[in-house]
């Protein structure tokens, strides 16, 4: 696996880039929407009350910022190419962060969450494609082993 980090992908409509903190308070409060968090929020109960909280939260983002430019952190917000804003966040993390049993660093699993505003368009497809492009292609992942929060 080449370690190559978040670099930048455009596709037809989107253009998907490394992770800044000036989108984040934007993408947290998405992603504690009823209707995107169902599908996404993964996180032990005993952990969900801190979540609600920005000002936790904010301090969480911001040292996770301090790593968005390392070759080995493959997280992406999405952008529309026609106005720049912000509408949604990929990733494409080690598997293992889910599943003990795998240890392959080239064995990943995927993430994602999109405004409900833009959902039906077919942004997240085309977002996913552009991700699975550079991962498959340009990184050498061999597989992608992922699931749904239901």
């Amino acid at each position: 696996m080449k370690y190559l980090g978040s670099s930048t992908i455009e596709t037809d409509r989107l253009v998907l880039k490394e992770q800044t903190m000036d989108e984040q308070y934007y993408l947290w409060k998405l992603l504690m929407t009823p209707e995107v968090n169902k599908y996404f929020l993964t996180v032990p109960q005993k952990f969900r009350e801190k979540l609600l909280d920005w000002n936790i939260q904010k301090e969480y983002y911001e040292k996770d910022m301090k790593h968005a430019n390392d070759k080995d952190v493959f997280r992406w917000s999405v952008f529309l190419k026609e106005t720049g804003e912000c509408i949604g966040r990929f990733s494409c993390h080690e598997r293992n962060v889910e599943d003990d049993a795998v240890n392959n660093p080239s064995v990943r699993g995927v993430g994602w969450l999109i405004d409900p505003k833009y959902q039906g368009q077919g942004y997240a497809t085309e977002a996913a494609q552009g991700m699975l492009d550079y991962m498959f292609f340009k990184c050498d992942i061999k597989e992608i082993i992922t699931g749904a929060a239901l």
